[in-house]
């Protein structure tokens, strides 16, 4: 097989996309473990790379230069382009310069070493390169191999979610993303989901979009506005699945000043609240749910009614239908038995919870001073 045709030798480095399949395969359904770090490629990228320009319209000018020069050669190798990239800045997002110089070249060209790239590369630079081209002009091909390499999300998330979500019937493929990637990469391909006008997706982003990390914060508000929820409230009665991602919609818009949109700024903040309240009690009680309410009730003491986008007489009337549910028997107990446990939410409640919100599961307990 000629190189071309991407034969590597043996003992060669392992390539991001070999790393990316294998973790895959152990846990197919789900995220990567620790998003798949460390990376084949970590040790000759310990160092800082190559700063950002001030100009960032020209991020992608020398990539773009090494692209131009190397196409210009008819007998060059896709393998000859495998470390070009590692010493100029590589934008992670789409950038103009790359796209052009993909456009500019021989198109079979193009596809075959952005491929090559992208499955034998084991700089990540030059894959960054190559699912640029592949994002570009790619085909449907080249699907697997975008949709692998996209799981390494923190590095190639937003070219990957780009590739789909410019592509006809790419929700499919960028539901499928969604649903195994976490952290910054969640974050780019929840902010692509966010750019289509599809009832699929939208039904996805208001039972899935946050998986709770604290970088939900940065798109939370944007998923309740472009999902229409307040349009959707009445499905709450009969959906728990989004009772509890609305519960979680609303526990990070209260606390995502200066990252998304907040309850103060949320314009449905009162009735979206008022709803989740009427229907969380009619579920039994989970670490998460007790979690939830306590940070939407604890928002709803210590701040004002605007800062919850509420009215005062909702704001004290909230506040004494989620106490009311936090000190029931039944999620009490559910509560204690967390925090015997040592899970990190309800020990965060018994040691953080304001003065002012007094609750059953944790009566005496006082703030933890590390002794």
């Amino acid at each position: 097989m000629s190189e071309t045709a991407g034969m590597r030798l043996p003992g060669s480095p392992t390539t991001l996309f070999d790393h990316a399949l294998r973790l895959h395969r152990s846990t197919p359904e789900k995220p990567l473990p620790r998003s798949g770090k460390p990376f084949p490629d970590d040790d000759s990228h310990r160092r800082r790379g190559p700063e950002a320009p001030e100009d960032r319209g020209s991020a992608g000018k020398d990539a773009a230069l090494i692209l131009d020069a190397h196409f210009a050669k008819t007998s060059a190798l896709p393998s000859e382009l495998a470390d070009a990239f590692h010493d100029v800045y590589i934008p992670i997002s789409q950038d103009a310069h790359i796209v052009a110089a993909a456009e500019r070249a021989d198109r079979e060209r193009v596809l075959r070493t952005g491929r090559w790239l992208v499955r034998y590369g084991t700089d990540r630079c030059s894959v960054t390169v190559g699912l640029a081209m592949l994002a570009a002009v790619g085909t449907a091909d080249d699907i697997p191999l975008i949709r692998t390499i996209g799981l390494l999300s923190d590095l190639f998330g937003p070219l990957a979610a780009h590739a789909f979500e410019s592509r006809t019937g790419g929700v499919e493929d960028l539901l499928w993303l969604a649903e195994r990637v976490t952290g910054w990469g969640r974050f780019y391909v929840v902010d692509a989901l966010c750019t289509l006008d599809d009832p699929t997706v939208r039904s996805w982003l208001l039972r899935r979009a946050c998986d709770g990390d604290f970088l939900n914060g940065y798109f939370a508000g944007k998923v309740a506005t472009v999902a229409r929820l307040h349009e959707a409230l009445a499905d709450l009665e009969t959906d728990a699945e989004m009772v509890d991602h609305v519960g979680r919609l609303l526990g990070f818009m209260t606390d995502c000043d200066g990252m998304g949109l907040t309850l103060a700024r949320y314009p449905h903040s009162g009735v979206v609240l008022e709803t989740h309240a009427r229907h969380v009690g009619s579920l039994g009680p989970t670490l998460e749910r007790y979690f939830t309410i306590a940070v939407l009730t604890q928002h709803l003491t210590v701040k004002s009614p605007e800062a919850a986008g509420c009215t005062a007489a909702q704001q004290g009337a909230l506040r004494a239908a989620y106490l009311e549910v936090l000190d029931r028997e039944e999620w009490t107990r559910t509560a204690r038995e967390g925090l015997a446990v040592d899970d990190r939410r309800m020990r965060w409640l018994a040691d953080n919870r304001a003065p002012e919100l007094r609750l059953r599961a944790f009566p005496d307990r006082g703030p933890d001073t590390g002794e």
